[in-house]
């Protein structure tokens, strides 16, 4: 009777924690049941405690089959392989899967890069004073957190990506001063859930802010990011460096990663060419634009504005507007066929500007919270008060110029 009663206590308890780690950051999950939001957080903040109970209550279970009689073969075994899917899973996918090169990246030369990368690949692209590193969609995809302990020429910045949303961002990992040690747990609303491992605390992706603190709280220092296509990259910096995933020396890891690399390239294959999300849990939509429609979104302060391809290109390439009260100023390069936004404080309307932020109103900064070539539907998701394609200023209503961009 007392092994019966301790094999159904351990069961119950292991099988529902099993069943909430596997539901909450299995990833997998998500593409045949919704996960609520508020349920990731919770096992990301509680994961080893819950795992130390769950696997206590397995052992409980054990005890009860094993010594004291409790229950019967058929019953322990599927049980027991039941718990190891449950657990194992997770944790493996996760932890060993989704391993990231927060510190321990490794880049290249643009010839060495030239094996891997074709030239009209799409790269995420951060740079200081001259100095800047490429990250091709395909060699980040997986590892999403790149950096070491080098910089960016001396500056500790962090390239973190998430596929799921087509979204590159260069953060410094600090918060208030304090380093943050970032680990990818999941993604929700098609965008990554990082764990900073100092606090246990969750950061959205896009936001850049740890959950406990939120949006009015401290937050990682984003660094300004563009797009720009690796033909062009070579063009503007040609002593640049570029990020590559090579494979492990390890034969077993190898196969391992070759296992996971191909999971994940045709998911995200998928995610970018069917019109609905791969995984839907998301909470908002909107039909101004389809679903995966590429934006660049820049958000400032309150206010949030998202820009497509083809209204920059119906509008020569260049167009000025008041995002959060700041004057910006948004272009398309076509010789580095590459995006930007920069800050226009001269306080008259751009009409020219080059790839590098020179212009006929002077030096331009880069607009450190432009997120390139996104989907539609995840901008959406986290500013759902955005505009799309605004023009003008207070400074010039006629913001729309006429004049074609550098292209030098």
């Amino acid at each position: 009777m007392l092994g019966n009663t301790l094999f159904l206590i351990g069961i119950v308890i292991a099988v529902v924690i099993g069943f909430a780690y596997f539901r909450d950051l299995g990833d997998v999950s998500q593409m045949f049941m919704r996960v609520k939001r508020k349920h990731m957080i919770r096992f990301i903040r509680n994961e080893y405690r819950l795992l130390a109970v769950g696997l206590g209550a397995t052992a409980l279970m054990g005890l009860a089959y094993f010594a004291l009689d409790g229950a019967t073969a058929w019953l322990f075994w599927p049980a027991l392989i039941l718990v190891g899917v449950l657990y194992g899973f997770p944790w493996v996918y996760v932890h060993l899967g989704l391993r990231n090169q927060m510190s321990t990246a490794k880049y290249y030369s643009i010839d060495e890069a030239k094996e891997l990368v074709s030239p009209s690949s799409s790269v995420v692209v951060i740079e200081k004073d001259g100095v800047a590193r490429a990250h091709p969609d395909s060699q980040i995809l997986r590892p999403h957190l790149a950096g070491n302990e080098e910089g960016l020429n001396g500056e500790n910045v962090v390239m973190t990506y998430c596929a799921m949303a087509n979204l590159g961002i260069g953060y410094t990992p600090e918060i208030e001063g304090k380093k943050v040690d970032l680990e990818v747990l999941a993604q929700h609303g098609n965008n990554l859930i990082l764990r900073d491992n100092t606090t246990g605390e969750a950061i959205q992706h896009i936001y850049g802010y740890r959950e406990k603190d939120g949006k009015s709280g401290p937050a990682m220092k984003p660094w300004p990011t563009f797009r720009m296509s690796f033909r062009g990259f070579q063009k503007a910096y040609p002593d640049g460096t570029v990020f590559l995933n090579k494979p492990s020396a390890n034969p077993l890891v190898r196969l391992f990663d070759m296992a996971m690399d191909t999971a994940f390239t045709s998911g995200i294959v998928r995610q970018h060419n069917e019109a609905k999300p791969l995984m839907n849990n998301m909470t908002h939509s909107d039909d101004r634009l389809p679903n995966k429609t590429y934006v660049w979104g820049v958000n400032i302060g309150e206010d949030a504005v998202c820009y497509t391809d083809d209204f920059i290109g119906e509008n020569k390439g260049l167009v000025n507007a008041t995002i959060g009260s700041r004057d910006v100023v948004v272009a398309y390069n076509p010789k580095y066929e590459s995006f930007g936004v920069w800050y226009n404080d001269s306080g008259l309307p751009v009409t020219q500007i080059d790839f590098f932020g020179k212009s006929d109103r002077g030096q331009l900064k880069r607009v450190e919270t432009l997120k390139s070539g996104m989907f539609w539907h995840v901008w959406v998701e986290f500013f759902q008060h955005t505009d799309i394609n605004r023009v003008g200023s207070p400074m010039d209503e006629n913001a729309v110029v006429e004049e074609n961009i550098e292209a030098t």
